[in-house]
């Protein structure tokens, strides 16, 4: 049988469902408006199309290469570069990981009550401690396996993205099925009203739409198994960055139905999109319908998210770890194979992330924000590394082949790698800037000012000790040696 059977449109969507989902088009609405539509299609244009063919090439130079994004690095620069790539695809979940238990807590109280009064009345103390509880048991669960509950995830996360494609169809038929429906932002038919203000407020929310649209690494596997990679791919990619585009766009649009542009509720990032679905079955004579089936359906994929990025992550990172630069005691396994202490140090720095807010935020509304914000930042870091492997790639263009080329000059090549490189990173710096009023909370804005720029350097700066660690114990071991021969 002919391994290579994926075509463009297969490889297009296998792509679209690793990458998008309503809450892109939901935080991205809540921090822009109705201009964000203009905002997607620029950062299509100029970010995410040269990103996705970027990792094509990369996944058709080392098909071989079973690491993803370390491997690229090592192949091209050292293993120390690669050790610390490996790194940051670990350490980035930290913060995404303190933020699921809290999205749990969202889609269930939306499921059993039907509103969001669990995000607007529930103190940061008490979520942060349900949180807690949250998570330690989904780690303790972790160190079992949850073969099934990822199953079960998979199948959830399937329907929600579903639901998010509905969401477009919904709200854009509800005005011919329903005469009642106004849309509740003004001048929706001018142009103008699409037309973002480029100030330093505006950059600083970028981070978010880099963040929506990473992930196309995922795609990298699947580039060799296509009929004619150098053609197809590239096709398939296109399609992609279309069949995403049109999702953002009008995605936007129905939110811009459904809230007022210019007056956003302050709990859109946390309830917008039950809110929407709650809007749309009210429309549509169904009630609370559409909600409940995303609440569950939602509600079950972050739970398999939660599990599966505790898991995969941190096996991806000590699974196969050089002892040079990693500790023996991080890679320490129990009678079953379990990587114990790496489920410690996940355990200690996620629960740090969760009761970090006790001490400088005041409602769970800006906690929500404050931890979506966070992980626009932090999450972005890896997608440095593959774009650091992109440049290293054209630099020594004449050692490696791939069936695919994005672009066939080098020169070229590396241009564009450095682009997406210091934009990531550009949108990554700028995204550290609180979201809330300097002047209605000064203390909470230094406080969170603050968290977004030491977590990401704390984070750097633990997996920069772990080698430090490792030449200890080797020592120890060479030491020991020489005594025991004395």
């Amino acid at each position: 049988m002919d391994k290579k059977q994926l075509r463009w449109f297969n490889i297009a969507l296998i792509a679209f469902n690793m990458v998008w989902g309503i809450g892109n088009v939901v935080n991205n609405y809540a921090q822009q408006g109705i201009s964000v539509v203009t905002s997607w299609i620029l950062i299509l244009v100029l970010y995410f199309i040269p990103y996705a063919l970027i990792v094509g090439q990369l996944g058709s130079a080392f098909k071989d290469s079973s690491g993803g994004v370390s491997s690229w690095v090592q192949n091209t620069s050292t293993k120390r570069l690669a050790y610390y790539a490996a790194w940051t695809y670990w350490v980035v979940h930290i913060p995404y990981l303190a933020q699921k238990p809290q999205a749990i807590l969202i889609a269930l109280g939306w499921a059993v009550q039907g509103n969001g009064n669990i995000v607007n009345t529930m103190s940061v103390s008490m979520v942060s401690i349900i949180s807690l509880v949250i998570f330690l048991a989904f780690l303790w669960l972790s160190t079992k396996g949850l073969t099934t509950l990822k199953l079960i995830g998979g199948i959830a996360g399937t329907a929600t993205f579903i639901m998010s494609i509905l969401f477009i169809l919904f709200a854009v038929g509800a005005p011919m099925i329903n005469s009642d429906v106004h849309f509740a932002t003004p001048h929706m038919e001018q142009v103008s009203t699409y037309i973002p203000k480029f100030n330093f407020g505006y950059f600083t929310t970028v981070s978010m739409l880099v963040f929506a649209v990473g992930g196309a690494e995922k795609i990298s596997p699947y580039v060799n198994a296509t009929k004619n990679p150098a053609r197809e791919f590239p096709k398939g990619m296109i399609f992609l960055a279309a069949m995403v585009g049109l999702s953002a766009v009008l995605g936007s649009f129905a939110m811009g139905m459904l809230f007022a542009s210019n007056n956003i509720p302050e709990d859109l990032m946390a309830n917008g999109a039950y809110s929407a679905f709650q809007i749309l079955g009210n429309y549509y004579g169904v009630g609370n319908l559409l909600m409940i089936i995303y609440a569950l359906t939602n509600g079950l994929g972050q739970i398999a998210a939660l599990a599966f990025s505790i898991d995969a992550p941190l096996k991806i990172l000590l699974a196969d770890a050089d002892p040079e630069y990693v500790p023996a005691a991080l890679r320490k396994r129990n009678a079953k194979g379990t990587l114990v202490n790496g489920y410690l140090l996940t355990g200690i720095l996620v629960s740090i992330i969760i009761v970090l807010p006790l001490f400088g935020i005041e409602n769970m509304n800006e906690l929500v924000k404050w931890l979506t914000n966070l992980n626009s930042v932090v999450m972005p870091m890896r997608y440095l590394w593959v774009f650091f492997a992109y440049m290293m790639l054209n630099k020594a263009y004449k050692k490696f082949q791939s069936e695919y080329k994005f672009v066939k000059n080098p020169k070229v090549g590396f241009i564009f790698g450095l682009w997406c490189f210091l934009f990531t990173a550009f949108a990554c710096i700028l995204g550290m800037v609180p979201k809330i009023d300097f002047d209605a909370d000064p203390k909470a804005w230094f406080f969170q000012l603050t968290i977004n720029i030491l977590t990401p350097i704390v984070l750097i700066l633990l997996g920069m000790l772990l080698p430090w660690f490792a030449r200890r114990d080797k020592n120890k071991k060479v030491k020991s040696t020489v005594t025991t021969v004395q």
